[in-house]
């Protein structure tokens, strides 16, 4: 995650606040509920990079024997299988 998760409370209000405000929406919810969503879907958003990552870490476990003989270097294999991952999946990060 690339913002402290004792944010997201703070961008979540600040970001429904505003859209109310302004009018861009009208909340058949309570205000609170829409914070609460806006919350969980800016934590989901965030961590989306630190799930992918504990996702590549469990498939080169299969090859730590190689990489603790020095036969394959880990940060390349990691950054490599990150990157097909993130292209197969189409995941922003």
């Amino acid at each position: 995650m690339r913002i402290p998760k004792s944010w997201v409370p703070l961008l979540a209000r600040r970001i429904v606040d505003n859209l109310v405000k302004k009018e861009l929406v009208e909340s058949q919810v309570p205000v609170e509920t829409l914070i609460a969503e806006t919350e969980r879907l800016l934590l989901e958003e965030l961590t989306v990079e630190d799930r992918l990552n504990d996702e590549v870490r469990q498939i080169l476990k299969k090859f730590e024997p190689e990489i603790e003989k020095g036969r394959l270097d880990y940060r390349r294999l990691f950054d490599m299988t990150k990157q097909k991952l993130v292209k197969e999946r189409n995941i922003i990060i």
